[in-house]
């Protein structure tokens, strides 16, 4: 439960919606006219805000799209870092995995995916996003477990989880391809849970 001291302020509360507005602006724009064919002006112009306000977020548009990723990853961590110390560690990712079983953070994830399909600077950002969370899932592992775990171990993990991140999502595009109703943004999850409880049991042949 959130205390009224941990409550976010007004302030921040209008720059997560203005920073939310360039990332559907950017999405939507490279739904429309694909990637590459607009710029940071056109963006920042569908976002209702300034150039220098566009800036002010993100470096280009690129970045804008590939955002969705990194807060997907982000939130996935905080579930992470939640989970009770005595839980072990491949439980701890599954369970915050499961955390996210609404839409509102896969599906916006999913369709940014999907417009950064085949457009290398948008996949090197979400490529991005994953090395960043694998740094980030090392030093989870290493708050909660202390030294009790050696270095090949925790990195290993953690980029084995971001491994199977990435492997879910690129054969739900294989399956799903540019469909994201519901239906398919549950099979998306269904793919995480799945590769992570095959990382788990060793990738055991079922």
């Amino acid at each position: 439960m959130i205390s009224p001291l941990d409550a976010p302020s007004r302030r921040e509360l209008n720059k997560a919606a203005t920073r939310q507005s360039i990332i559907l602006a950017a999405v939507d724009l490279a739904r429309e006219r694909g990637l590459g064919n607009f710029t940071a002006e056109d963006l920042a112009e569908a976002a209702g805000v300034s150039r220098r306000t566009f800036f002010n977020y993100f470096s280009s548009a690129d970045e804008a799209i590939a955002a969705p990723t990194f807060g997907f990853l982000d939130a996935a961590l905080d579930r992470f870092r939640e989970r009770p110390p005595g839980e072990p560690l491949l439980e701890s990712a599954i369970n915050a995995l499961v955390g996210l079983a609404d839409h509102e953070l896969m599906a916006p994830m999913a369709q940014s995916f999907i417009v950064a399909h085949g457009h290398d600077p948008v996949t090197r950002f979400q490529l991005q996003a994953f090395d960043e969370c694998s740094e980030k899932i090392v030093a989870a592992i290493r708050k909660r477990e202390g030294d009790s775990l050696d270095e090949l171990y925790v990195q290993a993990l953690a980029g084995s989880v971001m491994a199977c991140g990435k492997a879910s999502l690129q054969v739900w595009f294989a399956e799903r391809g540019g469909d994201l109703s519901p239906s398919s943004i549950d099979r998306l999850r269904e793919l995480l849970m799945a590769s992570i409880a095959h990382l788990k049991c060793g990738f055991a042949v079922p």
